[in-house]
């Protein structure tokens, strides 16, 4: 393959991204999907039905990570969550600034990019803080304390950073079938609660989440599939075109938005490149327009009081900085990354929902 032929693939690849997150905007806008509103709702009121909807497009994407690595298309130990040990303190450090940030923030990263699509300014204000405290956290003054405080803390578990290989060590079977076996009892049981007989529930929550689902399951396919190069023409290595890590990604935000503000400051100096991940965001923000305008549900709105102000900054730095740390957000983390049954995901995704769930709280009692 020349040159010439992998930019084309490349090209391809970035408006394939682009049109999948404009699926996923208009999808998250029309159904309300939220994270943060999900756990809210839960702790408030008891309300289960938006976790109903995140259960339901989780559900969907473990599924479907399943059936493509049992068809030999897709190795999760070739994606961004397979790392050498597991950082359990930046994992639960990460995963509760992030849960405290949310709540602080009126919602998570892609939640910030729906919200100012349909005209809030306040989510601008978020996701400026939000990408700058990711750069720091990824390059600058925060990534020091991040490697030298937090990352050092780690537990080898000898190459197995997903579930499946510790089910197939403990029953000595294939992996490949115990990784299709426990993907598809993962989505059968999430399916299975988030399930209601309810026509109204069915075209407002499960279907559209469950499309949301197919969009995680279509990026593993881009980048893991469409993306894989067997040899590079210049390197003649195995590479994963597109992708900022060099690995399989799926959706992700937190750093994507950061990406962005890096490439608005400094893409003259000719060493920036759009990756695919980096087409999520403008995706999302015109999916989420257009089906904000098609409702008739755009309104501008900012803020009132200065305090409101305040709490939606120090919701987005703790945000920024909480998903470098944990590896992801609660799409990067959660959709993304429990998907494939990785095991710092689930550490990541229960710190984040503590987190969200003692910032509710305490928000209750003021």
């Amino acid at each position: 393959m020349s040159l010439m032929d992998l930019q084309s693939r490349l090209d391809a690849m970035l408006v394939m991204a682009f049109l999948l997150a404009v699926l996923f905007g208009a999808l998250a806008q029309r159904s309300q999907f939220c994270t943060m509103g999900a756990i809210s709702d839960w702790v408030i009121t008891g309300d289960t039905r938006r976790l109903r909807q995140w259960a339901a497009a989780l559900a969907v994407a473990t599924l479907g990570v399943g059936v493509m690595s049992l068809a030999g298309w897709m190795d999760v130990t070739h994606t961004i969550y397979n790392t050498p040990g597991l950082m359990w303190l930046a994992a639960v450090v990460g995963g509760l600034c992030f849960g405290v940030g949310m709540v602080l923030a009126s919602g998570c990263a892609s939640k910030s990019l729906v919200r100012l699509a349909g005209g809030n300014i306040k989510s601008l204000v978020v996701l400026l803080c939000m990408g700058l405290t990711a750069l720091a956290s990824m390059r600058g003054l925060l990534a020091v304390l991040r490697v030298q405080a937090l990352d050092v803390w780690q537990w080898d578990w000898q190459g197995r950073a997903f579930a499946p290989q510790w089910v197939s060590a403990w029953l000595q079977l294939d992996v490949r079938h115990v990784s299709a076996g426990l993907s598809a009892l993962t989505g059968l049981v999430l399916w299975s609660w988030a399930w209601r007989k309810d026509e109204r529930f069915w075209h407002t929550g499960i279907g559209p989440a469950s499309l949301m689902g197919l969009v995680v399951v279509g990026m593993w396919w881009l980048t893991g599939v469409w993306g894989w190069v067997p040899e590079h023409p210049q390197t003649l290595e195995a590479v994963f075109l597109g992708t900022a890590s060099g690995r399989m990604e799926a959706l992700s935000f937190t750093a994507p938005v950061g990406y962005w503000l890096d490439a608005l400051l400094y893409w003259s100096d000719g060493s920036k490149r759009l990756t695919v991940t980096m087409m999520i965001v403008p995706g999302v923000l015109f999916g989420a327009w257009l089906s904000a305008r098609q409702n008739g549900s755009f309104r501008w709105e900012g803020f009132r009081q200065t305090s409101d102000l305040v709490r939606h900054m120090v919701g987005g730095c703790l945000m920024g900085f909480g998903a470098v740390t944990a590896m992801g957000c609660t799409i990067g983390q959660g959709l993304s990354g429990l998907s494939t049954l990785s095991l710092m995901s689930l550490l990541s995704m229960l710190a984040i929902a503590l987190g969200a769930v003692a910032a509710v709280q305490w928000e209750m009692r003021q």
